[in-house]
């Protein structure tokens, strides 16, 4: 179980000016999330809008290998019956909610993998601004056999439209950031010498315009896509999460070797 002084550790924060950043901080785990880390990156969100002295909000990994490499998966192992389903879903969603309604523009500095959890938290974000060797990916049809919820889905449908959502989640393949830019998951692509300074001037760009016409844009898309948005369907989840296949897809996860997939 994560503890308070823990998570303080796992996601840094810190405020520079105007602009505020997070940093997931697990590089040993390529910043893989656990649960309390979800729910700090929450209150975070919380603290930024109480602050009417900070403008933007810039979100990125420690290290080079990762943004964030999605969520730590030994947690998933302690799951037992439908209701953990659809209260990790719940919890996820939670934080990913605050995040995407945080009344301050946000930017997702992406250097290597944004994975999974990571991708989520990226597509999240209201711009993305990656290396050349960033990737993302929700490869859970390889990996683990579970499944997004109702928002994770329609924020990548957002994004890229339906097909290309689907071969996404299908061929479970990497996005590279040249294809990530050309699809329109990725606003930029920076040389990895150049980038901290490149997303350090566009946050302090944006800082510097007026707030409530960013606010306002922000709400104004977030309420015209939310409008568009099916009710969460918890049945969806714990068909998943609930399969002998989500088992097996953990076990050969934390074991490092293929699944045996039986579609039951």
């Amino acid at each position: 179980m994560d503890t308070a002084t823990d998570v303080t550790k796992d996601v840094l924060f810190e405020r520079r000016g105007r602009v505020a950043w997070v940093t997931f901080n697990r590089p040993e785990a390529r910043n893989a999330m656990t649960f309390a880390m979800y729910d700090r990156l929450a209150s975070i969100c919380d603290e930024v809008e109480a602050d009417p002295e900070i403008r933007v909000l810039v979100l990125t990994g420690a290290g080079e290998k990762a943004f964030v490499a999605g969520t730590d998966i030994s947690q998933f192992r302690a799951f037992s019956g439908p209701q953990d389903a659809i209260d990790y879903e719940a919890r996820i969603e939670g934080a990913l909610a605050r995040l995407e309604s945080l009344a301050r523009p946000t930017i997702a500095a992406v250097r290597g993998y944004a994975v999974g959890g990571g991708a989520q938290i990226a597509l999240t974000c209201d711009l993305r601004v990656c290396t050349p060797d960033a990737k993302f990916g929700v490869p859970i049809a390889r990996t683990l056999g579970n499944a997004l919820s109702m928002s994770g889905y329609a924020r990548l449908v957002d994004l890229v439209g339906p097909a290309r959502a689907k071969a996404i989640i299908f061929t479970a393949d990497m996005v590279t950031a040249e294809h990530a830019q050309a699809i329109g998951l990725v606003n930029e692509i920076v040389a990895p010498e150049e980038f901290q300074e490149r997303v350090s001037a566009l946050a302090e760009k944006i800082a510097g315009h007026a707030p409530i016409t960013l606010q306002v844009t922000k709400e104004s898309v977030r309420r015209v896509l939310h409008s568009r948005r099916p009710p969460r369907d918890t049945d969806l989840m714990v068909r998943a999460y609930m399969s002998e296949d989500f088992k097996e897809g953990v076990d050969a996860f934390l074991e490092k070797r293929k699944p045996d997939w039986k579609g039951r």
